[in-house]
């Protein structure tokens, strides 16, 4: 079955072909002083045609690569992908001064617009380093040989006798720079797709930067004040918008507007309706003024009468009924099958007991800390959008078809994100501001409030799933069938990433249901994907940080815990049987190797940190409950298992973690530090969600709509946290989402282990763990 990296790759390969750009190979060159290496990732950011120093003196890969040394030795490294709080950069920059054997202390990084020529930019998934390894380092191996071929003339010596460190090249005594190397040799190779991929890239033990501790580039900026966010953009002559939204997300329109409230605020200037061509924005209005402050006081003083849309009567108990009898009859109608092996059907009707059970999530907001925003200016023809975003190629995209443009005529600029979370894979709130800046004939910035950026969130859609699985008279897992239904993102905002299905012709969005393809040998297995479609007709169905898995981890990992108590099994060896290393739980490499075997290893190492054995030890209403999760895809695992302690007060249903240990295998890690905050942020969430956050959509908008009432976890709830990374030299994967998607399993089993009470819903409210007891 296709997965997301198949998908991207067939995407960034039709965007190459509409832009009339060839695969040639890798190429390296000299410009105007500086060594520059083009090589985009998946390979379609390569030059047209000529030598590399004719397509370079053309201009034809500027910016199109991915790093240049200049000739003072400073390594600029071009970011494709979105800073907003992991470090990206420091990540991407290591893995090619790694392999090029560059002076670390030389290295920076320019954050690049959205020229085309970058391939599809996107970032999410926890895909940055694991998709950009093999392309950066090998882009760095490649320099590195260059250098060395190019400083060995220079030197007057066989290029074999020569080695590169720490910014130079080096035989016996001699040495010269890189910069040296640029500023006098005329550099030219050429190294074909199939010479780059025959590159062997450095062992382990021979590492000097991959893996080490050192701190992320970006922070002293952030520090003091330098780093610019889009929310920090001011251009000359811009005026300041705020969106004014209708009652609903679609179907609505103004029917009469009243601002003579507003024209009593000093710097208010008008307020248009917004026609929008790409159909985003039904019904919006922009109150326009000379100042954010005045904008924003001004819409609140506005008298609008709406024609609402039909989704104002759909609340959230409508999106759960529905996913409920989704699930109960799924079917290829809704959806389609994601994993279907062996007969299910015979080995549930054959089985000795089937254990049942329905689990549900809620809808989840993103409240990233920055509300979103945008800047656009129009300048002789070409539309330029200053704003932080996930997914630069997308949002182009979209610009062009609101403002009627080619997308050759749309350039989106990027900043620092504060806080994305997956809500910015989405630009939708690019678009009012462009709309308003053609309206006007001016430049405008447009800044969302937190209850507008709230209403307009592309929430995480509740779901509801349903496990039923069945036992032998030893206790086996002999069959099992999964039935998710939630909206689907991709089939929202972006369909060409709908996966191929395990039937032909069939289509899947595997952001929804990706998690339930477990790792467990269960026997024959069906697993369902069903897509809901009333929540479309409500919202947008957003990427939220783990998407899928954030609610299917949540199920599968309590389904295997009531198969264990039923099987009257102890929940974790109950876990270690089923993890064989066969078939296709035996892992490929070089994404998986090793397969069911490393989620076993960091599952055993995690029971021996918690003392696991220990558990039926513990005070009264303390319990320790386990979970393990392997991120977002099977092709691209985070081995991650997390045991949580837990503590409940029969008295008022309340919950307390006491401690989370968790151990990862991450493969290689590019940069320990920003991992090891990966993981802390990601279980942190995680914990969030499984306990506080959560909200419900009624009247076309969720109830909570500032931090008043939606409430995630505040810092005397943060639990002792013991974590620990896996000493792994395999390929880097994943931890921008892993870590959100085991804590909620986790604190369920142990809730139920510490007053024997199953809590399938979620968040688990305090009130419903009350009236259980």
């Amino acid at each position: 079955m296709a997965r997301f990296d198949d998908e991207l790759a067939a995407v960034e390969a039709r965007q190459g072909e509409a832009r009339g750009i060839s695969r040639r190979g890798f190429l390296i060159g000299t410009m105007a002083g500086s060594a520059m290496l083009a090589f985009g990732l998946s390979g379609i950011a390569e030059a047209a045609s000529g030598s590399a120093s004719e397509a370079l003196a053309a201009g034809r890969y500027e910016p199109t690569i991915w790093y240049a040394i200049a000739p003072d030795g400073t390594v600029t490294v071009h970011i494709t992908k979105a800073e907003m709080g992991q470090h990206v950069a420091t990540s991407l920059a290591r893995l090619v001064a790694e392999e090029l054997e560059a002076d670390w202390s030389s290295i920076e990084v320019v954050y690049v617009d959205s020229d085309p020529k970058w391939g599809y930019m996107v970032t999410g998934g926890s895909w940055s380093v694991h998709h950009s390894y093999l392309p950066l380092s090998r882009a760095g191996a490649a320099g590195r040989i260059a250098l060395i071929e190019a400083g060995a003339k220079l030197l007057g010596v066989d290029a074999a006798d020569c080695r590169a460190r720490q910014g130079r090249v080096i035989s016996g005594d001699q040495s010269i720079g890189f910069g040296e190397i640029v500023a006098q040799a005329g550099l030219e190779r050429r190294f074909s797709e199939e010479e780059l991929a025959q590159i062997t890239l450095k062992p382990a033990a021979e590492r000097r930067v991959l893996g080490t501790q050192g701190g992320a580039m970006d922070v002293p900026a952030k520090v003091n004040g330098e780093a610019i966010y889009g929310i920090d953009v001011s251009v000359e002559g811009m005026l300041h918008a705020r969106p004014v939204l209708p009652p609903t997300r679609f179907g609505s329109k103004p029917l009469s507007v009243d601002d003579s409230a507003a024209q009593q605020v000093e710097g208010y200037r008008q307020t248009i309706e917004l026609d929008d061509p790409s159909g985003v924005c039904q019904g919006w209005l922009a109150v326009i003024a000379d100042s954010t402050s005045a904008a924003m006081r001004a819409a609140d003083a506005l008298k609008v009468e709406w024609q609402r849309g039909d989704s104002y009567a759909v609340t959230e108990a409508d999106l759960q009924a529905q996913g409920h009898a989704l699930v109960e009859a799924p079917s290829r109608d809704n959806g389609s099958l994601f994993v279907d092996i062996g007969d299910a059907a015979a080995g549930l009707e054959g089985a000795s007991r089937v254990v049942e059970s329905t689990y549900t999530t809620s809808s989840v907001l993103h409240f990233q800390l920055e509300p979103v925003n945008a800047t656009v200016v129009e300048q002789d023809g070409h539309w330029h959008v200053h704003c932080g975003n996930q997914q630069q190629t997308l949002a182009v995209g979209m610009l062009a078809k609101a403002l009627e443009v080619d997308e050759s005529q749309v350039t989106l600029h990027q900043y620092y994100l504060g806080g994305g979370f997956g809500r910015r894979l989405y630009g939708d709130y690019t678009i009012p501001a462009a709309l308003a800046a053609k309206a006007l004939g001016r430049p405008v910035k447009m800044l969302f409030t937190r209850p507008d950026d709230t209403r307009f969130d592309c929430v995480r859609s509740p779901s509801v799933q349903r496990l039923r699985s069945g036992l032998d008279d030893s206790g086996r897992v002999v069959a099992s069938e999964h039935a998710a239904a939630a909206g689907w993102p991709s089939a929202a905002m972006a369909p060409a990433f709908l996966a191929e299905t395990v039937e032909n012709g069939g289509k899947v969005d595997s952001f929804a249901i990706s998690g339930a393809d477990h790792w467990y040998d269960v026997g024959a297995q069906r697993v369902w994907a069903q897509q809901n479609h009333k929540a479309h007709e409500v919202f947008v169905p957003g990427y939220l940080r783990s998407v899928g898995p954030g609610w299917t981890t949540w199920a599968v990992e309590q389904h295997i815990d009531e198969l264990a108590l039923a099987a009257g099994e102890d929940p974790a060896r109950f876990r270690l049987n089923l993890l064989r290393a066969e078939g296709r739980n035996a892992g490929q490499a070089p994404h998986s190797v090793g397969g069911a075997e490393r989620l076993k290893a960091v599952l055993e190492r995690a029971m021996a940190k918690a003392d696991w054995d220990g558990r039926d030890s513990l005070p009264d209403d303390v319990g320790m409950g386990v979970a393990l999760t392997f991120g977002q895809e099977r092709n691209m695992p985070t081995w991650v298992a997390c045991i949580a302690r837990v503590r409940v007060d029969r008295g008022d249903g309340t919950v307390k973690v006491e401690r989370l240990t968790t151990v990862a295998d991450a493969g290689t890690l590019a940069h320990p530090d920003g991992a090891m905050a990966q993981l802390e942020g990601s279980l942190l969430w995680g914990l969030s969600m499984a306990l506080h956050e959560g909200t419900e959509y009624e009247k076309g908008k969720p109830k909570a709509l500032n931090l008043d009432a939606y409430t995630p976890l505040r810092m005397d709830q943060v639990p002792e946290m013991d974590l620990e990374f896996v000493d792994s030299d395999a390929m880097p994967v994943g931890l921008g989402e892993p870590g959100t998607t085991v804590v909620a399993p986790a604190i369920a089993n142990a809730i139920q282990h510490a007053v024997g009470v199953r809590l399938r819903d979620m968040p688990m409210r305090a009130e419903a763990l009350k009236a259980a007891l």
